[in-house]
């Protein structure tokens, strides 16, 4: 409504407060418009409340490790061994399956907690009143490919940002020397880089691959970050502050141009890279204990040794998401009594060695470490008695450290292992969680692209707090 008072005239004083101020204000906004350009994408950044959680490690069993030989006791199981299935199998399995196949292996109680954990884990079984071990996943495709992408990013139909590119998003990393996610001898095969790539995500929140599945662990290091031997440190940050001046030249004609800035942003990291990461990836100045318990003088235990010591180091080193692969091994279709025990004798070890020495450092705390595969076996027979086909139905990850409940089995899959039927945790509410445990609010993390809102749980997901402390 037009009011017809006659505001009071400006005096001269009034004038040039008013204006020093506005003065102020300006100076104040281009200062802070500066710190913004200036800022790293991966500076570190707040929480949606209180996290209980600062960084992630994730150990990958690449291929679907056997639940029901593993972590997940199923007495009726190995009474009924040879009988048909009493139920309807699932409409969508990979190939034909036969009847019943109790586990060979046997289990036992361990820890305060009396979890059921079997005889072919017996060192991580000395940690399971660390360990919060949900045996109630299910997930929504039977194939590697599509199972793998859903547990790395979401989906298992379309290409989207992994969950340590969303991660390092939302956070940020504590150190600004060192990538804020860094992947150990990852897959090449179901799926390949789109498990670690940020997708439609600024590319600094793409996976630093070390290696890849190929690669003993020994030879895995960060690429591209080599000095030449000819080179000095001075020459080449003037070279680099020249290629970054006619590469901003360019964006103030062109606009924003994300792949220009992600390679800056590369550019500028490999340099600080240089004096960090070498020494980070010399692992001779561990002492000769802590590599005898990560069994790295045995050559069963070594490659994933390396891999659990290294993401040890990275994450000491502020990393906010690193991921250790032990790859392509555990598709047991058959060959499960002598594949599956070799598997288990691999990591056994090296996982318990990098929970004790996690703790001993006072890290665990702080540091979620997440185990599993894409997911689990079924428990009737393939290939003779001798394997296990795909199950998405029902199978067990575990977590420990990082505010989650030591010492709990979570839900439960039915008397045969086929099925999760009680505290069922799909694959979006695991993201949902681990979100949660990391200060993030899953329905809050978002990244608006090609006209929406997308987050690591699209629509889905419910966080579990019965799982944490």
């Amino acid at each position: 409504m037009f009011c017809s008072r006659l505001q009071p005239a400006l005096t001269r004083r009034d004038m040039l407060r008013v204006a020093g101020a506005g003065f102020g204000n300006v100076a104040l906004a281009a200062l802070a418009n500066a710190d913004a350009v200036n800022a790293s994408p991966l500076s570190p950044k707040g929480t949606h409340f209180l996290p209980r959680a600062k960084r992630v490690i994730f150990l990958f069993m690449h291929g679907g490790p056997s639940h029901m030989d593993t972590f997940d006791y199923k007495p009726q199981l190995n009474k009924d061994h040879g009988q048909p299935l009493p139920f309807d199998k699932p409409r969508v399995f990979s190939a034909q399956t036969g009847n019943l196949l109790g586990s060979p292996w046997k289990f036992r109680q361990h820890g305060e907690s009396g979890a059921w954990v079997s005889e072919l884990f017996p060192h991580v079984a000395k940690c399971v009143d660390d360990l919060c071990i949900i045996n109630s996943m299910y997930g929504s495709n039977s194939r590697h490919g599509g199972a793998l992408l859903e547990l790395h990013t979401g989906s298992d139909t379309f290409i989207r940002p992994s969950m340590g590119s969303w991660i390092t998003y939302g956070l940020g990393t504590e150190n600004q020397n060192l990538p804020g996610f860094v992947t150990i001898c990852p897959t090449l095969t179901h799926g390949g880089a789109n498990a670690y790539s940020s997708a439609f995500l600024p590319a600094d929140y793409q996976g630093t691959p070390l290696g890849n599945a190929s690669t003993p662990s020994d030879q895995a290091k960060i690429p591209f970050i080599q000095n030449h031997s000819g080179l000095s440190s001075d020459l080449q940050r003037s070279e680099l502050d020249f290629l970054g001046a006619l590469n901003r030249d360019h964006l103030q004609q062109t606009g924003p141009d994300a792949a220009l800035e992600g390679r800056i942003n590369s550019f500028e990291l490999a340099f600080r890279m240089q004096a960090a990461a070498p020494e980070l990836q010399d692992i001779s100045s561990e002492s000769e204990a802590v590599q005898e318990m990560y069994g790295i003088n045995d050559p069963t235990t070594r490659n994933f040794g390396i891999q659990c010591l290294m993401a040890r180091r990275f994450t000491e080193q502020g990393v906010r998401f690193v991921q250790a692969t032990h790859s392509y091994k555990w598709d047991q279709h058959d060959g499960l009594k002598s594949a599956l025990p070799q598997n288990s004798r691999e990591v056994d070890q090296p996982i318990a060695a990098l929970l004790t020495d996690l703790k001993t450092r006072g890290l665990l705390h702080e540091t979620l470490v997440l185990w599993g595969g894409e997911f689990g076996r079924t428990p009737v027979s393939q290939g003779g008695e001798n394997g296990r086909d795909h199950n998405p139905q029902g199978y067990t990850m575990w977590m420990a450290g990082g505010g989650v409940r030591g010492g709990l089995q979570y839900g439960a899959t039915d008397d045969y292992g086929y099925y999760a039927v009680q505290d069922k945790v799909h694959v979006h509410d695991l993201h949902a969680t681990l979100l949660h445990l990391l200060g993030l609010d899953h329905t809050r993390l978002t990244y608006r692209y090609a006209g929406r809102d997308f987050r690591l749980t699209d629509v889905h997901g419910e966080v579990v707090h019965d799982i944490i402390a």
